[in-house]
C-alpha cells in the first residue's frame, strides 16, 4: 500500500506483467510448449541472454524467471551500476548458494555495454552455477558478448510488439481498477487505440506512456485529437537514466557516421531539448572523432575537443551552438573506422598472446652489463637513414611481419597509405640489397 502523498510509480511500470498468463507477445519463446516457457515451468532455468528492441519484455520475463524459480531478483543496469557493485552482489549470491543451494537470479540490462574485460567477470559465477545470469541487450549478442558467455548461456531474441499486441496491452491498462486506469472509467475510441498501436513501433512501455499522458489530459473519452497532440508535443518521451537516452544519442553517432549532418543536428537538439547534459554530448563527439573519423581528418579531434571546451567556458544556451558547429563538422568529414579496428585488433593479440620480451636492440644499454648481453645491439637510428626510417623489426618474434593498422583512401589517411607503403618498399628494397650482399 502506497504511503500518503508518495508519488506512484508510472503506469508502464504499474502495469508490468506479474505471470506468463498476463504476458503479452513473444508466443514462439512462452506460448505453450515453447523453448522457454518449457524451461520455466521445467524449473530447469540456466542463463540466458535476451535480445530484443526496447519494450518488448526482457526485463518483465527476468522478473517472471526469478518469481517462477523463487529466486531474489537482483536487477542492475550496465548505464548506471559498476561492474565492481554488480560483483558485489555476485559475492555475496554465491555466499547465499554455497550456505542455502539456492540461487538468485542477477538481472543485467544493457549488458553489451559492458567491455570484454567486464563481461568476464561474470563467467566464474556462470561456470559454478553459483547465480542465474540474465542478461538483456538490443544490441546482437554475436558481436557485443563475449563468446565464453555466450557458449554459457542460451540466447532467445525478442521481436516487437505486433499492433494487436498492444491493444490487448492498452485495453488492460484502462480497464484495470488496481494497477492502472479502471477506477477512471476512460474510453478510448477506436481510432485514437489504431493510432498508438501504430506509432509506438511494437513498444509497449512507449504505448502505455502515451495513454497515461492522455488520460492525464482529458476527463472522459481519449479521442485521436488528443493522443495526437499528446505524441507531437511530448513523444517520443526522453529518459536521461533510461532506453531513449541511448536510443538518441545512438541515433546521433549513427548520423554523423553516415555523413548526415541534417539527421545529426536533430538528433543533438532532441537530446538537449529533453535535458541532456551537453558535456555527455561533448564527450560522445570526442569519440566519434577517433572512432568514425580518425587520421581520415586528424583535425576533428580537435575540433570536438575545442566544442567540448567551449561549452565548458560558456554554458547554455551559446555553448550549444559550439556543439552544434562539431556535429556539422564531424558528420561532413572523411570517414574512417581504421584507427578504432587497428587499436581493437591490438588489444584482441595482447589478450590472446603471451606477453614476451621486448627485442633486445628496442633496449636501452643504461649500464656497461646490459650491454654486454646485447642491450641496443643491432638498433638503427632512423634519423640517420634516407626518409627516417630503419629496416629492423619492432614487433616481439611471433607478431614480426603483423599489421594492425590498415589505412583507407579517405582524406588525409590517403596519404598515410601513400607514406606507409613507400615506407615498407624501401625497407624491402634494403632488405633485399642486404640478402643480395651476404650471398656475394
Amino acid at each position: 500500500m502506497m504511503k500518503p502523498g508518495a508519488k506512484r510509480p508510472p503506469l508502464a511500470e504499474r502495469m508490468r506483467p506479474q505471470s506468463l498468463e498476463e504476458f503479452v507477445g513473444q508466443e514462439d519463446l512462452v506460448g505453450p510448449d515453447k523453448p522457454l516457457r518449457r524451461m520455466i515451468e521445467q524449473n530447469e532455468i540456466r542463463s540466458l541472454v535476451l535480445w530484443g528492441p526496447p519494450g518488448t519484455g526482457k526485463t518483465t520475463l527476468g522478473w517472471i524467471i526469478a518469481r517462477s524459480c523463487g529466486a531474489d531478483f537482483l536487477a542492475f543496469s550496465a548505464t548506471r551500476s559498476s561492474i565492481k557493485e554488480i560483483q558485489g552482489a555476485m559475492e555475496r549470491s554465491k555466499r547465499k548458494f554455497l550456505s542455502y543451494k539456492t540461487r538468485d537470479v542477477i538481472f543485467v540490462d544493457e549488458l553489451h555495454r559492458f567491455n570484454k574485460a567486464q563481461q568476464a567477470v561474470f563467467l566464474p559465477y556462470v561456470e559454478e552455477g553459483s547465480i542465474i545470469l540474465i542478461g538483456a541487450t538490443t544490441e546482437n549478442p554475436s558481436f557485443e558478448i563475449i563468446a565464453p558467455l555466450l557458449s554459457r548461456s542460451q540466447v532467445f531474441v525478442l521481436q516487437p510488439l505486433s499492433p494487436e499486441h498492444i491493444k490487448k496491452i492498452l485495453r488492460r491498462a484502462l480497464t484495470d481498477r488496481e494497477r492502472g486506469l479502471g477506477s477512471r472509467n476512460l474510453q478510448l475510441t477506436p481510432e485514437a487505440e489504431e493510432f498508438i498501436a501504430q506509432y509506438c513501433d511494437g513498444d509497449a512501455r512507449r504505448a502505455l506512456n502515451l495513454l497515461e499522458l492522455a488520460a492525464e489530459a482529458t476527463k472522459e473519452i481519449i479521442d485521436l485529437k488528443t493522443v495526437q497532440e499528446i505524441a507531437q508535443r511530448k513523444l517520443p518521451l526522453y529518459d536521461k537514466a533510461g532506453e531513449e537516452h541511448y536510443n538518441l544519442i545512438s541515433a546521433l553517432h549513427k548520423s554523423v557516421r553516415n555523413s548526415d549532418p541534417d539527421a545529426a543536428l536533430y538528433w543533438l537538439a532532441r537530446m538537449l531539448a529533453g535535458g541532456e547534459d551537453p558535456l555527455y554530448i561533448a564527450r560522445r563527439l570526442i569519440r566519434m572523432a577517433v572512432e568514425d573519423i580518425g587520421l581520415a581528418d586528424p583535425q576533428a579531434l580537435s575540433v570536438a575537443v575545442a566544442a567540448k571546451d567551449a561549452y565548458d567556458f560558456l554554458g547554455s544556451p551559446e555553448g550549444e551552438l559550439a556543439l552544434a558547429e562539431a556535429v556539422i563538422y564531424l558528420a561532413t568529414a572523411p570517414k574512417s573506422n581504421s584507427v578504432y579496428k587497428a587499436f581493437g585488433e591490438v588489444r584482441e593479440a595482447v589478450e590472446t598472446t603471451r606477453n614476451e620480451p621486448v627485442p633486445l636492440h628496442l633496449r636501452n644499454p643504461v649500464t656497461e652489463l646490459m650491454r654486454e648481453v646485447g642491450y641496443g645491439k643491432g638498433y638503427q637510428y632512423a634519423h640517420s637513414l634516407p626518409e627516417g626510417v630503419a629496416p629492423m623489426e619492432c614487433l616481439p618474434q611471433s607478431l614480426q611481419g603483423k599489421r594492425f593498422y590498415h589505412p583507407k583512401d579517405a582524406g588525409y589517411e590517403r596519404e598515410i597509405k601513400e607514406r606507409l607503403e613507400r615506407w615498407r618498399a624501401l625497407l624491402e628494397s634494403r632488405k633485399a640489397r642486404k640478402g643480395t650482399e651476404s650471398t656475394e
